[in-house]
């Protein structure tokens, strides 16, 4: 403490103890003579110091670090504990105005600068990531990222801890979405493609015993489909079974799963498309019936319900995606979770975590009490658990960065639901003014899906084709993605391959005509929360003068392929054309 009271000799010592942490006074000398108090954040150059504010206080509030009594390093004296810091409230003085009288610890003040750099962030969000309000110039997006500050602060917050694996905010995440979504335990990895690797994989532990995939063991899934729900399947080695697909609920067509029977048939796999529940009830018997394992790609679905109850629950296994177009998204990033069976955690993480056979989380050592004594397979006596590998498995961890934005993103998961609900019951209410060109989509019966994205199918009468209408929404900057891989079975890397053995590596049941269908007639809108009504009003005002009798402000090519087309479909629709008529009398009765 300083008690020289000639101003010299004070300010060579001061200049030697105001340090970061150091709780100082300016002003008239002394926190009771009515100067100044604060806490030294650091140096801004060699003679200044940045200083946040303190105060008595008996609280807290938004940018208050609370400083304890045991938290001092030195007593000051005439201010009692605890103290309350304004991290949001700084100046910056020099060395020389200011009287050192004591110290607060280091950990204290680290919380101090984490308060303060986290609220830079949030000031950084509010002047630079501001949205702007729709007009004609704006593209009306599929999806996109959807975040306030508090995503930039968790991350930052993540970033100051330098844990550069998983960590406290991956357990936090884990925890939230596996009580969410009422599953035994919710695993983390690097995206929803490595959920699905990770998923089927874990069919293949020995640990399953006879009911483990062994390559050419079939798999059922569905035609049209994403490729990575598919792929595990053959990367395993086993075969694919595809299933032809309803084209109006985009789902797997459940009256032919019994033809996809077989003595090889040993799991399903399933997405529900654009988050729309497939018949849960009836799959779920069918695998029961037939001892098949049942995995759920709810990569679309997060926060689709299926009789009341969370898609995801249902299988033995169910996967998600946290890719920005997602309901949730840590950049990259997925997850698997174990619905109830407790031996698929310890084979999932396993998987996951290079096949190893430990499950001691990074920076544990010797949870089991016997890291060198547990025996396994021929290892030598001695060997070191941590070293032990009883799974092909691969590294597909997240970062905890990348979890700290999921922690902020799932607060935010309840309204982006509603959002995707609405925005999709909107974009129902434009197309059903054209239902004689496009046939509607629906939700499976006993569900309520929290949509991933509008469904739009031409009828198979329609006097245009899909991708006429897709590049007209396209050059009215209204973007448009297809549904997904199609008929995958017409994609390149899958016709005509075949496994290990030079057998096929796919069965195809019947001609796949609805997922064909759904390749060349169908594609999909979005819905995703950071749509506004206007947004979907645009959709609308595109749409109408795609089919109706407007101009618009399309390409020259694109307009007078639209104009063609209004003209052949005018009098295709009584109903439009009643519609064409109270238009006129509106428009009349406005003139008037």
């Amino acid at each position: 403490m300083t008690t020289d009271s000639h101003p010299t000799e004070r300010a060579e010592l001061v200049i030697l103890e105001a340090q970061p942490g150091s709780v100082v006074t300016w002003g008239d000398v002394g926190a009771t003579k009515g100067g100044q108090i604060g806490v030294v954040l650091g140096a801004v150059n060699g003679t200044d110091q940045l200083i946040t504010a303190v105060g008595q206080w008996d609280g807290s509030g938004d940018g208050i670090v609370v400083i304890a009594n045991d938290e001092f390093a030195e007593s000051i004296e005439g201010f009692s504990a605890p103290l309350g810091v304004h991290t949001q409230d700084s100046v910056t003085l020099k060395t020389s105005e200011l009287t050192v009288l004591g110290r607060i610890q280091a950990d204290a003040l680290a919380r101090v600068l984490r308060e303060r750099t986290k609220a830079s962030a949030r000031w950084f969000h509010d002047a630079y990531h501001v949205p702007r309000q729709p007009d004609k110039s704006t593209a009306v997006a599929y999806s996109g990222r959807v975040f306030d500050h508090q995503e930039l602060e968790f991350a930052v917050d993540a970033s100051l801890d330098f844990w550069l694996t998983m960590g406290r905010f991956a357990d936090r995440l884990q925890r939230n979405l596996a009580s969410y979504l009422g599953v035994r335990r919710t695993l983390l990895v690097n995206s929803g493609s490595a959920a699905n690797l990770v998923a089927v994989s874990a069919l293949t532990s020995p640990l399953l015993g006879e009911r483990a995939l062994q390559p050419g063991d079939e798999v059922i899934t569905t035609a049209c489909s994403f490729p990575t729900t598919v792929n595990p399947i053959l990367q395993n080695d086993c075969v694919a079974v595809l299933v032809d697909t309803d084209p109006v609920s985009g789902n797997i067509d459940v009256s032919q799963l019994e033809a996809s029977l077989s003595s090889r048939s040993k799991a399903v796999i399933l997405a529900h498309a654009l988050g729309n529940p497939f018949d849960l009830e009836r799959v779920r018997e069918f695998c029961d019936r037939n001892g098949l394992w049942l995995i759920e790609d709810t990569c679309d679905a997060l926060g689709s319900l299926y009789d009341g109850k969370p898609v995801g629950s249902f299988g033995d296994l169910s996967t998600l995606s946290f890719y920005p177009a997602h309901h949730i998204t840590t950049g990259e990033g997925g997850a698997v979770n174990v619905v109830s069976e407790p031996l698929f955690q310890r084979i999932v993480e396993s998987v996951r975590d290079w096949g190893r056979d430990c499950w001691c989380k990074s920076g544990q050592d010797n949870v089991c009490g016997k890291r060198f004594s547990y025996p396994l397979g021929d290892l030598p006596p001695g060997y070191d658990h941590k070293f032990a590998y009883s799974h092909l498995g691969y590294n597909l961890k997240p970062t905890d960065w990348q979890a700290a934005i999921g922690c902020a993103q799932f607060e935010k998961l309840e309204e982006f639901n509603r959002l995707r609900r609405r925005n999709w019951s909107l974009m129902h209410e434009v197309f059903q003014e054209y239902e004689d060109l496009f046939e509607l989509p629906r939700a499976e019966p006993k569900s309520d899906p929290s949509w991933f994205g509008f469904k739009v199918l031409l009828r198979e009468d329609a006097p245009f084709d899909r991708n006429t209408l897709v590049a007209y929404l396209e050059a009215e900057r209204v973007q448009t993605r297809m549904m997904f891989a199609g008929n995958i079975m017409r994609q390149p890397a899958y016709h005509g391959r075949l496994r290990a053995d030079g057998m096929p590596a796919t069965r195809s049941i019947g001609p796949l005509e609805g997922a064909d269908r759904l390749m060349t007639s169908s594609f999909f809108l979005g819905v995703y929360p950071g749509l506004t009504e206007s947004h979907i009003q645009r959709v609308a005002d595109v749409l109408r003068r795609f089919v109706d009798d407007l101009a618009g402000d399309a390409s020259p090519s694109a307009a007078a392929n639209a104009h063609a087309l209004r003209l052949a479909a005018r009098d295709l629709s009584p109903r439009r054309q009643a519609v064409r008529e109270m238009r006129a009398e509106e428009l009349k009765h406005q003139d008037s």
